[in-house]
């Protein structure tokens, strides 16, 4: 299984800093993977110090933490197995065995329903969070990468990798209603707040698919860095990761334009917005750093020393109040 992290690389072709507490930050809590490191880190974002190093194994990748921040789901793809978080205690609940190659995680918005990417066998596994047990697989497109659902639960969406396209899950049915081209080599995708619009990251063709969900189809296309890997959106912006650039690029969401990029750690892949919306938190595969951006300046504002190879590969920040 150590092919897939690998492949998820090639594919995709920041010491825990002295730093003052950074003022007005939102309660909230970074949960990074540390891939090669084999754990999960969590770093309390107000004053950028790590509170915890979990075990997880497996070479951890995708994570997930549920919308009452509760529960972090962590993907393994070297062990084929999906690991649950008590939040709020650090500890490990439980694995759940899914098999193949899990990399995207997703939670529905009501925390009953886990979602999971598996790389080898164009699926989705459908988890029932109470029972943590796979209860459903659903086809999607080749090496489906990160996924995402509506803010309303009705749709899923997978970044099928190999595709180069967006497949589209009725929720209720757990069918695939709908399959919509974008760039090359999607493997992010992010889904706005109002679930109108969602936006891939195409590691092969440098730039952003934007989607209008209602019309469901690609309805343009923003040029970014080298082998862009994720979006997070705030504040009228897109934020995303270019992997090959050591940047962030940034664009205007009603434009489509493209506005600056900042320069982050080495090799940036997951990134998330915090929940004020103030900043932006970028995993840093190489530098082993997260990079803390101010999403107003758009400049870096802080950094956090991370364990070994962080992916931070999902919806990784959890609000602790």
């Amino acid at each position: 299984m150590r092919i897939l992290v690998l492949a998820a690389l090639a594919a995709s072709l920041c010491c825990a800093a002295s730093l003052p507490v950074l003022g007005g930050a939102a309660a909230e809590e970074a949960f990074v993977t540390n891939q090669l490191s084999d754990d999960l880190m969590v770093v309390d974002l107000a004053d950028l110090r790590s509170v915890a190093t979990i075990p997880i194994g497996g070479k951890p990748a995708g994570v997930a933490v549920s919308a009452d921040g509760r529960f972090a789901y962590v993907t393994s793809p070297d062990a084929r197995a999906v690991t649950v978080v008590d939040s709020a205690a650090r500890q490990v609940l439980g694995r759940i065995e899914v098999g193949g190659g899990p990399l995207g995680i997703a939670v529905a918005p009501d925390g009953r329903t886990l979602y999971v990417a598996d790389w080898y066998a164009a699926a989705v596994r459908v988890i029932d969070a109470a029972s943590r047990s796979v209860t459903a697989s659903i086809a999607v497109g080749a090496s489906p990468s990160g996924l995402a659902v509506t803010p309303d639960g009705r749709l899923l969406l997978s970044a099928d990798r190999d595709d180069d396209a967006v497949s589209v899950v009725d929720i209720a049915t757990r069918q695939r209603k709908a399959v919509i081209k974008v760039g090359t080599r999607p493997f992010g995708v992010t889904i706005d707040a109002e679930g109108r619009r969602a936006y891939t990251a195409n590691v092969g063709s440098d730039n952003v698919s934007v989607i209008d969900l209602a019309e469901g189809r690609e309805i343009g296309r923003v040029p970014v860095g080298m082998r862009p890997y994720a979006v997070a959106l705030t504040g009228g912006r897109g934020f995303v990761t270019d992997q090959y650039g050591g940047t962030v690029s940034v664009f205007d969401l009603a434009t489509l334009k493209p506005l600056k990029r900042i320069t982050v750690g080495d090799y940036p892949e997951g990134i998330n917005a915090t929940a004020d919306g103030k900043r932006i938190i970028v995993a840093c595969w190489e530098s082993n750093t997260l990079s803390i951006i101010d999403a107003a300046e758009l400049k870096v504002i802080g950094e956090v020393k991370t364990g070994d190879g962080p992916r931070a590969f999902g919806a990784f920040l959890r609000k602790t109040e």
